[in-house]
């Protein structure tokens, strides 16, 4: 999800209570804060020797320990002016992408990309997940992907070297 949609969420919802959904029925904890925003330029040259340019935009979302058992979530609405503000200090790639950094006590520090966002009443939950890692130059390396193949069992009883005949 780009910068630019995540805004137009927020404005969309304000009125809902804002989750983070970071594992599959696993929720960031009602007592979390944003605690940072990154404005990202990455400028990468991968295995193949190419080169790459992108922006991010990186939330950080923190539980804070003096919270624990909060029940009330913040609402897109706050959120949404606490990201206003960010960009008025430091403006936005509007096309960036974004993703969620967080962790606890159970999971790992991790940058989460935002897969999906639902409604489910007054709850807006933005789906987080892990993007694995891969090899973009994985033509230039020799990298060979496998392919299953699919072998019909017909095909394999009748076939000269199937032994059915």
């Amino acid at each position: 999800m780009r910068t630019q949609e995540l805004f137009k969420v927020l404005e969309d919802y304000q009125d809902k209570f804002l989750l983070f959904e970071y594992e599959l029925n696993s929720l960031v904890g009602a007592n979390y804060h944003i605690t940072e925003v990154k404005h990202i330029s990455i400028d990468s040259v991968d295995c193949g020797a190419r080169t790459d340019t992108w922006k991010e935009t990186i939330i950080q979302l923190w539980e804070s320990p003096s919270e624990i058992g909060k029940t009330e979530y913040m609402s897109a609405y706050k959120a949404l002016g606490i990201l206003d503000k960010v960009g008025k200090m430091k403006p936005y790639d509007f096309d960036a992408e974004v993703k969620f950094e967080y962790s606890n006590a159970i999971f790992h520090t991790a940058q989460l990309f935002v897969n999906d966002f639902e409604i489910q009443g007054n709850n807006l939950i933005i789906k987080l997940g892990v993007e694995k890692t891969d090899c973009k130059a994985k033509s230039t390396c020799g990298v060979i992907e496998k392919v299953k193949e699919v072998v019909l069992i017909d095909e394999l009883c009748c076939s000269p070297d199937g032994n059915c005949c």
